[in-house]
């Protein structure tokens, strides 16, 4: 069966190399694109709709792909303003949950963060946490959150701290053992590919935290 597919976020680190996986994933036929941007890569295989991306409701009628994936997100020092942050980071996944209910779509991934939790004293892990409950009342089919601990890899905008972070990560990544493997850095083609694996195989439907992203990842 040629699947077709629906990212949200693929001009990201994140969503822009899944894209690349699944163009070259034979299972997938239709990537269906929402953003307000181009990714600014030609192929058969993309349909993109340039949309407002806070008004998904809106494009009801052509959200419809058997899987969908949510790379979408933003960072305190990108997004000062919580209110703005709450509108990307809450309301959007929120929002691909509910169109997803709506159209019967039967797989969703979503990408969260490490330390996601609605009662945290922070406000970037209390909205993860908000969101990831919200999101996981849709009660989809096959409904996945990805916890990722800090990503590693080259994004196109300059985050100097978290440049700082990811070497400092390198150096601590092997004494991080045990219960505390979850907090290693992990690279973005290990969440792709446990993304894809996820929509392609059975798995139980919940949180899975950054250690076991990279061993659903180390299966593929």
């Amino acid at each position: 069966m040629s699947k077709t597919a629906i990212i949200i976020g693929a001009t990201g680190l994140t969503g822009g190399l899944l894209l690349e996986c699944l163009l070259e994933d034979n299972r997938y036929k239709t990537i269906k694109l929402f953003s307000r941007s181009s990714c600014g890569i030609k192929h058969s295989k993309i349909e993109e709709h340039l949309v407002d991306i806070f008004e998904l409701e809106k494009h009801e009628d052509v959200f419809d792909a058997n899987d969908v994936f949510c790379c979408i997100g933003t960072t305190k020092a990108k997004t000062p303003n919580e209110e703005a942050y709450l509108k990307i980071d809450y309301g959007i996944p929120v929002a691909i949950s509910k169109l997803c209910v709506k159209n019967n779509i039967d797989t969703l991934v979503v990408i969260s963060a490490l330390g996601a939790n609605k009662n945290s004293t922070v406000f970037y892990n209390r909205t993860k946490g908000r969101m990831e409950e919200d999101v996981l009342k849709a009660n989809i089919k096959n409904i996945y959150m990805l916890q990722p601990s800090l990503i590693s890899g080259n994004r196109a905008e300059n985050r100097f701290g978290e440049k700082i972070a990811k070497i400092f990560m390198t150096v601590l990544n092997p004494l991080l053992i045990g219960s505390f493997k979850k907090y290693r850095s992990i690279h973005p083609r290990t969440i792709v590919n446990t993304m894809i694996w996820l929509a392609n195989n059975t798995y139980e439907s919940g949180r899975i935290p950054s250690n076991r992203i990279q061993n659903i990842s180390d299966r593929v």
